[in-house]
């Protein structure tokens, strides 16, 4: 009786660390949860679930396990340094399952502390429905130009079935629907997904609504996805540089990528700690730029902006911040709340 007791009492202990351990992993998500609603079969269903490493020590992914097979994960990074960002791409399969899907992915985190968190996906897939192609991907579109995708949606049902509008928050995108083609059994619609010349630069993945006259399925979704180049642009955008002691030195490299082929004509910084090396270069589209950053004396956070100059008459100047963080007291620490958690209780690390 009295070692079912000391069990028990052991058992009751452990609970609150093992559920703080799982929420210094669940708050590095920005969602944890995603509905896809009413999908037609074949249409693309992706969902990225964001993440970013809020801790001083590397973020190292070793798994995700799906509890449905119509739902496939992908680790886009596997190991986050402090500040870099992530995602586990949830993927429903639209063509093999039908009807209300229900999956939970569980992410599971051996470094620096082992966690496991759940992330959620539903979604009801229609036979009824079919997109051809499953998403109207716009693919690369100069910044100030046009991009388009027809899609083909068509209906198995009913002779009444019609499509009564078709909606999107973002304002920058049009759609032009021609009129049903209506046969036995068989209802399709020619659809122009278009992108505006005022689109904003920057990767695009947004979704129309495709409101019916159905009441089972009031409205359908399909993806929209796209990137629109600048004429001058920076990668990667943030740089990052992670964790540094202070007085420590890193290196990183800036891409400059053109539009036309151009001249770097300066590269500075809002701050002394960042240095770059320039050497005269030829006119080209693409540049490297080596990038030294010094960790200050004081610890915390540092994000510094950088500002490239060019002779590229459609965009002169592109800018991109250096962020990272310097190492010190826990009071400071990115890591501090972690750490201050119960979490050694259980196990050596």
């Amino acid at each position: 009786m009295l070692r079912n007791v000391a069990i028990a009492v052991v058992c009751l202990t452990l609970a609150p660390a093992f559920s703080q351990a799982k929420e210094w992993a669940q708050k590095m998500f920005t969602a944890t949860s995603h509905d896809f609603g009413h999908v037609a079969r074949g249409a693309k269903a992706e969902f990225a679930f964001e993440l970013q490493n809020l801790h001083e020590e590397d973020i190292h992914i070793l798994d995700v396990r799906t509890s449905c097979g119509c739902t496939t994960p992908t680790i886009t990074k596997p190991t986050l340094k402090t500040w870099e960002k992530g995602s586990i791409v949830a993927t429903l399969n639209t063509r093999s399952f039908v009807g209300q899907r229900n999956s939970t992915l569980t992410v599971v985190i051996d470094k620096p502390f082992y966690a496991e968190v759940p992330l959620t996906i539903a979604g009801n897939i229609h036979s009824d429905v079919d997109f051809t192609p499953g998403v109207a991907a716009l693919g690369d579109v100069e910044q100030g130009t046009t991009g388009e995708q027809a899609v083909t949606v068509t209906y198995r049902g009913g002779s009444n079935w019609k499509i009564t509008d078709v909606r999107s928050a973002n304002t920058t995108l049009e759609v032009e629907l021609a009129d049903a083609v209506r046969q036995p059994g068989i209802i399709s619609y020619k659809m122009v997904v278009r992108l505006k010349p005022d689109a904003p630069a920057g990767i695009l993945q947004d979704q129309l609504t495709l409101v019916t006259n159905d009441p089972r399925m009031p409205a359908v979704v399909l993806p929209v996805e796209g990137r629109v180049i600048p004429p001058l642009s920076i990668n990667p955008s943030p740089l990052l540089f992670g964790g540094l002691t202070a007085g420590q030195t890193a290196n990183k490299q800036l891409v400059i990528t053109g539009k036309q082929p151009f001249h770097i004509l300066g590269v500075s910084a809002d701050a002394d700690y960042v240095q770059f090396k320039t050497t005269p270069e030829a006119l080209k589209k693409v540049h490297f730029v080596p990038v030294t950053v010094t960790a200050p004396d004081q610890s915390g956070d540092f994000r510094y902006t950088i500002t490239v100059q060019t002779d590229l008459a459609a965009a002169p100047q592109a800018t991109c911040e250096a962020r990272g963080t310097v190492r010190g007291g826990l009071s400071s620490s990115p890591t501090a709340a972690v750490r201050s958690r119960p979490l050694d209780v259980l196990g050596p690390r």
